[in-house]
């Protein structure tokens, strides 16, 4: 496959940054869905789960690529991080930069976001926090993806300790020819097929759905491989292109199979053609955007302006903060009198901006910067 030159070892490229905002506004824009009809578990809803159709396409295709996205950049930042600190150093700082906000989240912002989402004034919902925080329920909410990494950063080190990454080694210097690529995605869409007999889409264990961990696996090993040559920041539209066009081909199927073939079996797992279509039809989805993604990212004039730098800044704070923000205010919107659409357009942008805002306030108290 085509590529553009690898870049200078120590430039930091401004496209990815802005892809990592982008998508963490995109996992406010998925969640607020949930709350007017979309699909998916949530705090908080004013429309039944999976009552509108356009919300539940749009939770499908942002559920193909966007957290696998997210795991492919981790790996692609991994080896780096690992060969300039050491083991000891690489582990400790991924309990400070992903178990500090797991735990915070766990045991703080959970209680709040539960508390907002059934309280019926202040005095109300500080009791309900200050309940939940002792002696409440508890739980990861989106920090499950921290939880993931610290787990994949531990295997990581065990297997660069055993030899299994030596550096320098198992790197691609090119992007797999297509071929491998479609191999691939089919390999992988059969082997979630085949997990997902077992834990289907929407059980969890130990707060993660392993029925997606097949891509996640694969994507963060991606990331590794790609990182030595910087390959993810030297792909080509003209590469890219052609397997967008088959990403939105198989988006354009979706609609279809839920029409035609509703009665088929669950598409979350089991022995049916519709849970062998999802689990085949997320990669090939995944794998167009992902590929466009980049290939737009990485334009050599791709520059971050003051606001886009004090948003990359501030993105990781913002997708940590932002499901107590989306259940605040889309509790303060379901009295208005406006179509669900009309809210989930409003929320969203009030929840982006929110969660930014709230981010960055967070950032400003002395030694939260060190970990967000």
């Amino acid at each position: 496959m085509a590529s553009t030159p690898a870049p200078a070892p120590t430039q930091r490229n401004a496209g990815i940054d802005l892809v990592r905002v982008l998508m963490t506004m995109l996992v406010i824009l998925h969640d607020t869905a949930i709350v007017y009809g979309g699909s998916g578990g949530w705090f908080w809803r004013q429309e039944p789960n999976a009552s509108n159709p356009l919300l539940v396409m749009f939770n499908a295709v942002n559920q193909s690529y966007f957290m696998g996205l997210f795991f492919l950049l981790a790996g692609y930042y991994t080896p780096a991080s690992f060969d300039r600190k050491g083991g000891g150093r690489y582990l400790a700082d991924r309990w400070i930069r992903l178990g500090l906000p797991l735990l915070a989240f766990f045991f703080v912002l959970f209680p709040l976001t539960v508390a907002i989402a059934d309280a019926t004034g202040w005095e109300d919902l500080l009791r309900r926090w200050g309940q939940g925080i002792v002696g409440g329920t508890h739980g990861p909410g989106p920090l499950w993806f921290a939880l993931a990494l610290l787990i994949f950063a531990h295997a990581y080190a065990l297997l660069r300790r055993a030899g299994a990454f030596p550096p320098g080694g198992r790197t691609a210097a090119a992007l797999p020819r297509p071929w491998t690529l479609l191999l691939a995605m089919i390999g992988i869409g059969l082997v979630a097929f085949a997990v997902r007999l077992v834990i289907p889409v929407g059980h969890e264990v130990l707060w993660l759905q392993l029925g997606y961990f097949p891509g996640y696996i694969l994507l963060f090993l991606a990331g590794i491989a790609a990182a030595p040559h910087r390959l993810l920041e030297r792909i080509a539209l003209r590469t890219a292109l052609p397997w967008l066009a088959v990403a939105v081909l198989a988006i354009a199927t979706l609609p279809v199979v839920i029409v035609v073939h509703g009665a088929a079996g669950g598409f979350e797992g089991g022995w049916n053609g519709n849970a062998l279509y999802y689990a085949l039809w997320e990669p090939f989805v995944a794998t167009g955007v992902i590929l466009k993604l980049f290939a737009w990212a990485t334009v050599p004039a791709r520059r971050l302006g003051p606001l886009g730098r004090w948003c990359a800044a501030n993105a990781f704070g913002a997708f940590i903060v932002h499901p107590p923000v989306v259940v605040a205010l889309s509790r303060g919107a379901a009295t208005m009198p406006a179509a669900p659409w009309v809210k989930f357009v409003g929320v969203s942008a009030a929840a982006c901006i929110g969660a930014f805002v709230v981010a960055a306030a967070l950032r400003a108290i002395p030694g939260v910067r060190r970990v967000l």
